[in-house]
């Protein structure tokens, strides 16, 4: 099933980003594109057009060519969110950096890509004008004196004639994949996310997800610029003080993973401003436990990839719940294939592929290229099943299934199970190798926070609900109570990580 997304305002469906930019700044410079959460700063569209072209001459002036990088290295989020743009929108590579990792993660990246490159930090932007290139300038030149240039070349090398953003897969099994996401396909996402959440210019969106991750670049900036709408950024997840945050700036959606709507859930009672339309909810699967949990609130399920710009397909807003599913493709295709490669019939289990205007053709140095075929079509390395109404189901990660014996485990299925006891905050099933099963289900779960819970009462009382909901090949071996787990920024859980540990263990 393909869902062909509307862009709600057609005088700027065929703009690029720049002209977008400057199309909003005509419009209605005064209106905030975005607010900072934690003070009174904001950053208009007429402030924003002025910061992209200040950061593009100063490119210029530098000399980085069409197709340069530049490593947007800045925790400030309303200062990250015009570097960004300004990279991308006048042609450059934009790179996003992760502030909370060591001070070589810049160098990593730079190695990672090749090339020409150059950091842009907290350094060289100016606090007060969010944004702008900081203050301490060279005179005679213009430009800030603490941007910091890499191996800048003498030339651009092989300009792609756009902008575009390049990110980085964990390399949880390897060498990180590049993924060069282009400025058509990111606003081609975002304009689909507009259109199936039905954003307009009056929508306050919410989010304290990372900004280097592809998530809140797309459904968060790009999105709300093409529906000249307000974000309010905040740096990271905080519980206290949230209800009333939502209500003082009059947040219209909030954009949430899984792990922050778990602690929402499970720590006090759901207390959403009434005019909040929905919530959305990404990067991870959702357990029913905590969908349960979010009652008549809408909600909005999402799965996508790095390499879909963030999003494949969405729960619409007016369909009825639909537990274990996330959505419809959303202007994208999505196939379940067999092991022998072969299409497989609606409602059947097996990998997911997917194709579209919103995912790449192949990674940066042409690096598991088996994962693509000749038709365009992605695997996702996961699996699922697609219904005869388009509707997507996910089972899990191809290397999550636990193998028992012959038998296949799905972890969701187990933590599901887990989650039903109103003390478990999170659970996680990963197999064990075993000599003589292969690999055997063991468990961790994570108690609910602010609250004195015994480990052995826990888990006996845990292995008792298992064996009375699970078969028995499916029941974990071990249950193991943790007070957290490895996560990446977002707040996901590194299943490959805690398979480490079990194996270990």
């Amino acid at each position: 099933m393909q869902h062909d997304p509307e862009t709600p305002d057609p005088a700027t469906a065929s703009l690029g980003l720049r002209a977008l930019i400057r199309h909003r700044a005509a419009a209605d410079a005064d209106r905030v594109w975005l607010e900072d959460a934690r003070s009174d700063r904001v950053l208009s569209y007429g402030a924003l057009d002025a910061a992209v072209d200040a950061w593009s001459s100063t490119f210029d002036v530098i000399g980085i060519g069409d197709s340069g990088a530049v490593l947007v290295d800045v925790g400030d989020p309303l200062a990250f969110a015009v570097v960004y743009l300004a990279a991308v929108s006048s042609g450059r590579r934009a790179v996003p950096v992760d502030t909370g990792q060591p001070t070589s993660e810049p160098g990593r990246l730079a190695e990672l890509l090749g090339g020409g490159s150059i950091v842009v930090s907290d350094r060289d932007v100016d606090a007060t004008v969010p944004g702008t290139p900081s203050a301490r300038v060279d005179p005679a030149t213009g430009l800030p004196t603490d941007v910091r240039d890499g191996d800048l070349p003498a030339s651009a090398p092989d300009a792609p004639g756009e902008g575009s953003v390049v990110l980085f897969t964990s390399g949880s099994t390897g060498t990180p994949k590049g993924v060069e996401l282009p400025e058509t396909q990111l606003l081609f996402v975002a304009r689909a996310v507009v259109r199936h959440n039905g954003l307009t210019r009056d929508d306050r969106g919410f989010n304290s997800l990372p900004l280097f991750h592809v998530n809140a670049e797309v459904v968060g900036l790009l999105a709300t610029l093409v529906a000249g709408a307000t974000l309010v950024l905040d740096r990271r997840f905080r519980r206290t003080g949230f209800w009333e945050l939502l209500a003082e700036r009059r947040i219209t959606w909030l954009n949430a993973v899984p792990a922050i709507l778990a602690v929402l859930a499970k720590t006090g009672p759901l207390d959403f401003p009434p005019n909040l339309r929905f919530v959305r909810s990404a990067s991870a699967p959702l357990p029913d436990p905590v969908r349960q949990a979010l009652g008549d609130t809408p909600l909005v399920v999402s799965w996508g990839m790095t390499e879909g710009a963030s999003q494949i397909t969405a729960t619409p807003l007016d369909a009825p719940a639909r537990p274990g599913t996330v959505g419809v493709p959303v202007g994208s295709e999505v196939q379940v294939r067999g092991e022998d490669g072969a299409v497989l019939p609606a409602g059947e289990v097996g990998a997911l592929w997917v194709r579209g205007p919103g995912i790449v053709h192949g990674y940066l140095s042409g690096r598991a290229a088996e994962r693509f075929d000749d038709d365009g079509w992605l695997a996702t390395g996961d699996v699922g099943s697609v219904a005869e109404d388009g509707w997507v189901s996910l089972a899990g990660r191809s290397d999550d299934v636990i193998n028992r014996g012959g038998e296949k485990v799905w972890p969701s299925e187990v933590e599901d199970v887990l989650l039903g006891d109103a003390r478990v905050l999170e659970a996680v099933v990963v197999g064990r190798p075993d000599d003589v099963l292969g690999s055997v289900p063991v468990a961790y779960v994570i108690p609910q926070p602010d609250e004195a819970v015994d480990a052995d009462t826990l888990v006996a009382d845990l292995t008792a609900r298992a064996a009375e909901r699970l078969t028995r090949f499916r029941r974990p071996v071990e249950i193991v109570v943790v007070p957290d787990l490895p996560r990446a920024p977002t707040g996901k859980i590194q299943r490959a990580r805690v398979r480490g540990m079990a194996a270990t263990s």
